[in-house]
């Protein structure tokens, strides 16, 4: 049988969230040395260091004239960026010609812009100050420096320095995510004829896994078929595994009968929130299994439940949809008795205001929305907790 927790696995939707940033502490992915077009989203593992100084050679800031010692300068030749040099040394009244980027010659002093100069005759004037508009060689960041800390996000910035120092790799904490999405009825493309229906889930997790820190790295549709989920969820190559469908207790839902088969440590086993009540989160090894409705509005719901805080959780980043702030809700809206309630609203002039469209089935609501609003149980009125999507 799979083990549950101490205080049982039925959850309350705030308790769910709870249990999954729990899981994802526990867990440990695997540092991954990607490459630089690969490591977009990833948390770092280690200290990033500079291979090379920034710049790694002197080179000029603006285009004009590298002089050296008190003009007028004899103009000896021209320096592009990334040509062969022309002139080794400049000795003092010497001059050189020079681009944006170009190496300036050893003992050049300052590059004298070509508005502040005067040319003529083979010589150039002009008054520069020493050292004005040149990159000297590790100025920005000496070799050997850190730049980057173990634990920061790497962003499109962080990448471009890690190129400009030198660097082909990343090691990062970016956790791998293997979808299944289950069902006899699911088709993959085309319009659905009688009794299929378009795979809305697949196409939606992908942004939804990155914007938590993680990547889908495998999408596999299966039939409803216990022996091939179970293959499939014990696979244990992915840091986490979302199966799509089979969440719930109907005859063609074997989640729960493969979890116990695997002696899973079942954490959450339901939630009470509407939509998204048949969600699922358990262990098996090292791996978290997340179990996902197979209704594409509360797939979502379970996505920001469940499996946002688990991926957060598991680089040890933020929530990155969880806001601080409470808003006040203007529109009507009926809570439930007993679950919690999440609404798909749009954040207008400091309040939350409702989309509808909310069913289970939609994602209606969800795309024309900015956040749900979180209702608690009977909720009486005042301001609700928001959940961003991404």
């Amino acid at each position: 049988m799979a083990r549950g927790t101490e205080h049982g696995t039925h959850r309350t939707w705030p308790s769910a969230r709870q249990a999954a940033g729990r899981l994802g502490a526990r867990l440990a992915p695997v540092p991954r040395e990607l490459p630089l077009e690969r490591a977009l989203g990833g948390v770092l593992a280690e200290d990033v260091r500079a291979l090379v100084g920034l710049p790694a050679f002197d080179a000029a800031a603006m285009d004009g004239y590298a002089v050296t010692g008190p003009g007028p300068w004899v103009l000896v030749g021209s320096q592009l960026a990334g040509a062969p040099e022309s002139c080794a040394v400049l000795h003092p009244g010497e001059a050189v010609e020079i681009a944006t980027g170009a190496r300036v010659p050893k003992g050049a002093e300052s590059v004298l812009p070509y508005e502040l100069a005067e040319s003529g005759g083979g010589r150039v004037a002009g008054e520069i100050e020493p050292g004005r508009h040149v990159r000297w060689a590790g100025e920005e960041t000496a070799p050997g420096e850190t730049v980057l800390s173990r634990g920061s996000a790497v962003g499109p910035a962080a990448l471009g320095l890690a190129a400009s120092l030198g660097h082909e790799t990343l090691p990062v904490l970016l956790p791998g995510v293997s979808v299944v999405v289950t069902g006899d009825e699911v088709t993959t493309g085309g319009i659905p004829g009688e009794g299929r229906v378009r795979d809305a889930i697949g196409p939606m997790l992908p942004g939804l896994v990155e914007r938590a820190g993680g990547r889908v790295e495998r999408i596999r549709h299966l039939s409803d078929d216990r022996g091939a989920l179970a293959e499939a969820v014990a696979d244990g190559d992915a840091d986490v595994v979302a199966v799509c469908g089979s969440s719930s207790k109907g005859p063609a839902d074997h989640l729960r009968s493969v979890l116990a088969e695997l002696d899973a440590e079942v954490v959450v086993d339901g939630v009470a929130c509407r939509p998204g009540h048949p969600q699922l989160l358990a262990r098996v090894g090292n791996t978290a299994v997340v179990g996902l409705p197979g209704n594409p509005g509360a797939a979502l719901v379970a996505v920001l439940t469940l499996l946002v805080p688990l991926l957060s959780a598991l680089t040890g980043r933020p929530d990155p949809t969880r806001e601080t702030a409470r808003l006040p809700l203007r529109g009507a809206v009926s809570p439930h008795p007993v679950d919690t309630r999440l609404v798909a609203v749009r954040l207008e002039e400091g309040a939350a205001v409702p989309v509808g469209h909310d069913r289970p089935g939609s994602l209606r609501g969800a795309a024309l929305a900015d956040a749900y609003a979180v209702l608690p149980p009977a909720w009486d009125g005042g301001d609700v907790e928001i959940v961003r999507l991404p």
